[in-house]
């Protein structure tokens, strides 16, 4: 992810973080380094876990950190965010700060002559090749890799509707990791818990560009899909920083390559 190979040298500066997990104590915290980044970026990507305990005094804060910083802010929620089940309520409470947050949607936005498109879904957990869960047995184990699949099939749906609208660079942002290659560093019993193999099969068949996530804390920045996807787990812990940078090029729409619709058998 470079600046070479789009457009004209086009790119887009996609900075992103998750796992901030602020609450009325961090007030003002991140402010400072998000105001830098008109300087630096042309999206800030949240991914998830932006609060502690997912209430609205939280949100609010979160609110705070992002409003008017000079660049369209994007985010998917998190565990953390759900656990009050007030989500909605959080979602709200960021959508009033402008920011876009996404679960089975995406949104297009332009950058210089080109559009980049976010597709994001929260995502769930499963596991991955050779260790998963499998749709069987009791109904709660159904449910369970169902609420996985049904993540998985939104986020597919999310990114190609973003290759129809021509967009020149797809990322998908999740929470739920998609590969374990960025979970390395966590205890492997918990693998499982962090992610789902099903994201990954949904970003090869539907295409993107990059693929950003959170949840891991222990984990490692740099992974891949099998389709040779570049994935970047972006959880502060990991990353260490306000923010991680990354230049995504930009290409012409007509060379993206049209992928046929993924059939239940696909899968």
């Amino acid at each position: 992810m470079t600046r070479d190979g789009g457009q004209n040298g086009a790119a887009v500066r996609v900075a992103a973080v998750g796992d901030i997990h602020l609450s009325p104590d961090c007030r003002g915290l991140l402010r400072p380094s998000f105001a830098t980044l008109p300087l630096c970026a042309d999206v800030l990507l949240l991914a998830g876990d932006l609060t502690r305990h997912g209430t609205v005094p939280e949100a609010e804060v979160v609110a705070e950190e992002v409003r008017d910083i000079g660049v369209p802010v994007v985010a998917v929620l998190g565990n953390h965010d759900y656990h009050s089940e007030r989500e909605t309520d959080v979602a709200r409470v960021l959508g009033d700060a402008g920011v876009s947050v996404l679960e089975g949607d995406g949104v297009v936005l332009p950058v210089g002559a080109g559009k980049v498109g976010i597709a994001g879904v929260k995502g769930f957990c499963g596991g991955f090749a050779g260790s998963s869960a499998g749709e069987f047995g009791e109904r709660e184990m159904k449910d369970f890799v169902r609420a996985a699949r049904r993540a998985a099939d939104d986020l597919h749906r999310a990114l190609s509707g973003l290759d129809a609208d021509g967009c020149g660079a797809r990322i998908a942002l999740t929470h739920f990791a998609p590969v374990p290659d960025t979970l390395a560093g966590e205890p492997v019993e918990i693998y499982p818990f962090l992610g789902s193999y099903l994201l990954a099969e949904a970003i090869d068949e539907a295409g993107a560009d990059l693929a950003v996530h959170g949840h891991a804390h222990l984990g490692t920045e740099h992974g891949m899909t099998a389709g040779g996807v570049r994935v970047r787990n972006v959880a502060q812990p990991v990353i260490g920083k306000a923010f991680a940078l990354y230049h995504l090029p930009l290409r012409p729409a007509v060379d993206r390559v049209r992928r046929e619709p993924r059939s239940e058998t696909a899968r």
